[in-house]
């Protein structure tokens, strides 16, 4: 670990957004997942949310192409869900607003919602979009206004269309300015990004991450025993 490794490692950790994500449900294509991937990391989404694709009479796993996503999967975190409809409300329980691309009666453009609340965009299927289940459950159903001949844009770019809304929004609030991660959390996340080998071992041990310096160094000797 260099120093000026570390120093990027706290840098980007300070702008993260925990009050910021997706959802993708059933985004089956590797090459679209990890272009998500890769716009999350881009505006500071911490962990993103994704309901896996169907196989057979069950869930398949989450796909994955690491040339399209640049390593974000080692950046943004991944977590599961078995359906969509269950994982809205899990959110909402939380106070995350869920905004739904699809098109409804309640749509409204994609600038119109206050991305500065905590937010979840869900983002459908690319064949199928997103359910008229899950769109229900959302709190408001957005779209992006299309003025030629095709009705839609690959998920992938719809995802960045809309994040970097939520960015513009959230850098004119001042919301990248002061970490938005607490104290311990963020110290958390930068032993495991700067030390990825090491953090499942102290995991496993239940033992707490030793201390970091100034320069990413382990203080004292925790990282030899």
């Amino acid at each position: 670990m260099t120093p000026e490794r570390y120093a990027k490692i706290l840098k980007v950790l300070s702008r993260r957004q925990p009050t910021l994500t997706v959802l993708m449900d059933e985004v089956n294509k590797p090459h679209n997942f990890s272009a998500i991937l890769r716009t999350c990391d881009a505006v500071g989404v911490l962990t993103a949310h994704a309901v896996p694709p169907k196989l057979g009479q069950g869930r398949g796993q989450l796909p994955t192409f690491g040339a399209t996503s640049a390593s974000a999967d080692k950046w943004v975190s991944v977590q599961t869900h078995d359906d969509a409809v269950s994982a809205v409300r899990a959110l909402q329980a939380q106070g995350v607003q869920v905004l739904a691309t699809h098109l409804s009666q309640r749509s409204v453009d994609y600038r119109e919602p206050d991305y500065t609340r905590p937010t979840c965009v869900l983002l459908g299927a690319e064949k199928f979009g997103v359910s008229d289940e899950a769109a229900d459950a959302a709190d408001q159903n957005i779209i992006i206004p299309m003025y030629g001949m095709v009705q839609s844009l690959n998920v992938s770019v719809a995802a960045a269309t809309i994040l970097f809304e939520a960015q513009r929004q959230r850098l004119a609030a001042g919301l990248y300015d002061q970490p938005q991660l607490d104290p311990e959390r963020l110290r958390q996340l930068a032993f495991e990004w700067a030390y990825p080998e090491l953090a499942p071992l102290y995991r496993e041990r239940g033992e707490p991450y030793p201390e970091l310096d100034a320069e990413g160094q382990v203080i004292g000797s925790a990282a030899g025993r």
